[in-house]
């Protein structure tokens, strides 16, 4: 049973690409998923994350940051934007970060992304998680200089818009078991 509810929330979660502007997301689910994303587990537990949550005048600005004439266009119906910005490591992650050259902030962020795009489908909410946007423009508009990973357009999907099927590799395109 909990297997099969867990794959039919991933197949239901989807990139969303078409909002309705009507409808307002409510204060409780967005803390609700943010809650999610801050549980996702991180290197060393060192939270490398800051989510800044722009709705309003604040998600307009977003929407101009996200989109031009070949991008993102439907960004403008978007109420919410989330905006994933980097944190200093803690020393424990910092340490390890040099020593082993790995960036961790990258996995940590895209994980915590993910759980948040998990729990908004729970809530019935869409997402779509943004790599598309002007680096300068959003820090302007959030107030925070530090590196912008994701940005992730958060809201209701209008009316009857399609669940689509996931189209993937096939898991022997992907996997090697080595012994």
């Amino acid at each position: 049973k909990l297997m099969k509810d867990f794959f039919e929330l991933i197949n239901k979660r989807q990139s969303v690409r078409s909002y309705d502007s009507t409808k307002t997301v409510e204060k409780e689910k967005i803390d609700y998923c943010l809650n999610a994303a801050r549980l996702t587990p991180s290197a060393c537990n060192s939270q490398t994350w800051r989510f800044t949550v722009c709705m309003g005048n604040k998600a307009k600005e977003i929407a101009n940051c996200v989109s031009d004439a070949i991008m993102n266009k439907w960004a403008n119906d978007v109420p919410v934007f989330i905006v994933i910005s980097e944190e200093p490591y803690n020393i424990t992650a910092k340490i390890g970060s040099k020593l082993k050259a790995q960036d961790f902030r990258t996995n940590d962020i895209g994980a915590a992304a993910l759980q948040f795009c998990l729990a908004a489908t729970e809530q019935n909410l869409g997402t779509c998680i943004l790599g598309w946007f002007g680096q300068k423009q959003v820090q302007k508009v959030i107030g925070n200089k530090r590196k912008v990973h994701l940005v992730i357009a958060l809201g209701y999907a209008t009316e009857n818009y399609p669940i689509r099927n996931k189209i993937r590799k096939p898991l022997e395109e992907i996997v090697t078991y080595i012994e």
